[in-house]
């Protein structure tokens, strides 16, 4: 029996040909070998019409396809054949549960479910896919959990859920298979994973609730434009000239290694003057830095910064910078974005005249060379300085609207950039987008969601009060458009004044944490003055702000703020308007650092990782999470490639199988923290893993 089957738009919103191995997959106890089945018909025996009941054919796409009853059964008299001959573009087809209140498996908020299913297949291009009812919203896609390799014997899939988030009240999943060739699939099961684990103990109560600060007693011996954390744990911190003018004329350009654990610095010889230049880690963790200031503006300002076509390498193996070829033109405060394939791409900032640069730059990672301008794809638009440009899952980039200096671009203030086909499509709702000068966005844990948050900002040029705005974008959906969010949580100015009404701040840090928050710190009310002393975390689930302990030292133009390898955040800089740069270095221990012990992965079976990989790891105590952060790249409140990519877990015992996407747009390669936490929320300290 062959059955052809559509899907209404609802259920396919987001869905990729190769988005795979979404979601995090927790740990919080092995469930007891008779926790009950919550499916119904898991065998498939039962038929109404023909086709098993309380299941359906579902799908996308534009293919040659076909559902089949078969007698060649795991266990009884009945399995389900998914077959594809031939695709034409993105899609899948699927074996899943109805969607109605008595087939699909009713859920609880927070518990975990383990999952499984038997299968035989022919094609790698398979995967456990899972919707969620929002009791709001509907039904909505969640995840993919895990890739399924080729299976000429029956072979069983088990894979733990995460938490299901609040608002959902019933699950949908089943296997599906997106790429030509045929899955057999049969005895499916589901059971209530959740147990119990051990509270958090609280070593101190007021960091509990707020975490805590401490200023270190020495200073940095550069002024930290850039921050870039290594992949051997170290932090690059870029000068250049520092935005000084002296140190321009005399040539003096400078950069340090941090190490965080000895507390230890080394100068590191600098070839140009990379202030304000463009950064962006690559996949072998070499640091590719692009552009940075010819010249600062001339006397009267007639004539103003001016970017320089240089680029470099920075290696962490030698510590030191090699040239590469130079970019088309002079970029003084481009972005940088890491694609899918290990390449870069890099708009926007000011060329060797000092006017807009419109040259989109192409770095071949494969070549090591930057292509010449006609080889390189071109809009000839101009992207503002540091436009935020976030990678979407489908290759295209995301322009949040999040930059630096002045009024927002025309249009809506944020779009989609498809580099290859040229088109730039406007995304509406972004609030004030002429005053994001220095706001933050950020790609919203879990990457796989493809939600992004632009928090606060200003303009320098009219210097109105910073504002408190949030705006958050859902890029699965057909047509993406802002939506607000809350406000950032009010602070104080000099001499602890509160900030009233929607008084806000621009200069904004976002940090991913490894608890799949967002830190955000630091900032201003007004162009290079009055600093808002303010940080909270935002949890993207809840959709929240909680207050946190706020850093002593002001962080204005100039600061950044970022995820060290241990779970602090490490913040530096501050450039006011008298011209003068604090040196002082914070560091910030989140609430979850005195919760009780910390997790530990005792062992790594290895550190260069395949996409659609599964990768075992040991633990020493239950864990509920494993995810990949990428380590730090930041300058001017804006890290485009920074991103929190959820690991799927199967489990036996203190031995963890993390599935890895198949997606290189949602984890592009390179050099990853490794984090998992427990069920208190507490993290282990990262290892150091390579993707790609």
């Amino acid at each position: 029996m062959s059955i052809d089957s559509g899907r209404p738009a609802r259920r396919i919103l987001g869905q990729l040909l190769v988005l795979v191995l979404l979601g995090v997959v927790g740990l919080v106890g092995t469930p007891a070998s008779a926790a009950a089945n919550l499916l119904h018909n898991p065998s498939l025996e039962q038929l109404t019409a023909g086709f098993p009941s309380c299941w359906e054919a579902s799908g996308w796409g534009d293919q040659e396809f076909s559902y089949t009853v078969s007698a060649d059964a795991h266990h009884g008299d009945n399995a389900m054949r998914i077959g594809i001959t031939s695709t034409t573009g993105p899609g899948d087809r699927k074996m899943m549960m109805l969607e109605t209140s008595t087939c699909a498996p009713q859920v609880t908020p927070e518990h975990q479910y383990d999952l499984s299913a038997w299968y035989r297949s022919s094609t790698p291009a398979a995967a456990v896919t899972v919707f969620r009812h929002d009791t709001t919203l509907g039904w909505q896609y969640w995840l993919d959990l895990a890739t399924l390799p080729v299976a000429g014997e029956w072979t069983e899939t088990v894979v733990r859920t995460p938490p299901v988030p609040a608002g959902t009240d019933q699950l949908s999943w089943g296997l599906s298979i997106y790429g030509v060739g045929w899955l057999l699939t049969d005895d499916y099961s589901m059971v209530d994973a959740t147990v119990g684990g051990p509270g958090g103990t609280c070593t101190d109560p007021e960091a509990c609730e707020k975490g805590e600060w401490r200023v270190l007693p020495y200073a940095s011996p550069v002024r930290a434009i850039h921050s870039v954390v290594l992949h051997n744990g170290r932090v690059l911190l870029i000068a250049g000239s520092g935005n000084d003018p002296d140190h321009f004329a005399a040539g003096s350009f400078s950069t340090a290694l941090y190490d965080p654990v000895t507390g230890g610095f080394d100068s590191v010889p600098t070839p140009a003057d990379l202030f304000c230049a463009g950064h962006v880690q690559l996949a072998d963790g070499r640091v590719l830095v692009m552009g940075g200031n010819k010249d600062y503006p001339s006397a009267g300002g007639t004539v103003g910064y001016r970017g320089l076509p240089d680029s470099y390498l920075f290696d962490p193996a030698t510590g030191s910078y090699t040239r590469t070829n130079d970019l088309a033109a002079g970029h003084w405060y481009p972005s940088a974005t890491l694609l899918g394939n290990g390449d870069v791409l890099s708009l926007g900032g000011l060329g060797e005249d000092a006017n807009g640069t419109v040259a989109a730059e192409y770095y071949d990672a494969e070549q090591e060379r930057w292509l010449r301008i006609w080889e390189a794809n071109q809009t000839w638009s101009f992207w503002g300085l540091y436009p935020a440009m976030v990678l979407m899952q489908d290759g295209r980039l995301f322009y949040t609207g999040s930059h630096v200096f002045g009024n927002g671009l025309p249009g809506t203030g944020a779009s989609i950039f498809d580099y290859h086909t040229g088109t730039i499509t406007d995304v509406p709702g972004l609030r004030r987008k002429d005053e994001r000068d220095q706001s933050a966005s950020v790609l919203l844990p879990p990457a796989q969601d493809q939600r992004v948050a632009t928090f606060g900002g200003g303009n320098i040029e009219t210097n109105p009060d910073a504002h408190r705005l949030t705006d958050i974008v859902d890029l699965k959906q057909t047509d993406p458009a802002y939506l607000p969010g809350p406000d950032l949580p009010a602070g104080t100015l000099s001499g602890g004044v509160p900030q009233t009404g929607t008084q806000g701040k621009m200069y904004v840090s976002a940090v991913l944490l490894p608890d799949g928050t967002v830190f955000e710190t630091g900032g201003a009310l007004h162009n290079r003055a009055d600093p808002v002393h303010e940080a909270s975390v935002f949890d993207p689930q809840a959709g929240t702000f909680t207050p946190m302990a706020a850093d002593p030292v002001p962080r204005g133009y100039h600061s950044a703020a970022f995820l060290l390898p241990d779970g602090r955040v490490m913040a530096v800089g501050d450039n006011p308007g008298n011209g003068s740069f604090d040196m002082r270095i914070s560091i910030y221990s989140p609430t979850y650092l005195f919760k009780g012990p910390r997790p530990r992965i005792t062992s790594v079976a290895r550190t260069d990782w395949s996409y659609g990989s599964t990768q075992q790891v040991v633990v020493d105590s239950p864990v509920t999470r494993a995810s990949l952060i990428r380590p730090a790249a930041v300058t001017h409140s804006s890290d485009p490639n920074q991103r929190f990519v959820e690991l799927p877990m199967s489990v036996q015992g203190d031995v963890i199988g993390l599935n890895v996407t198949s997606n290189p747009n949602i984890a592009p390669p390179g050099w990853y923290m490794l984090f998992v936490h427990n069920a208190a929320g507490v993290p282990s300290l990262a290892r150091w893993v390579r993707l790609g």
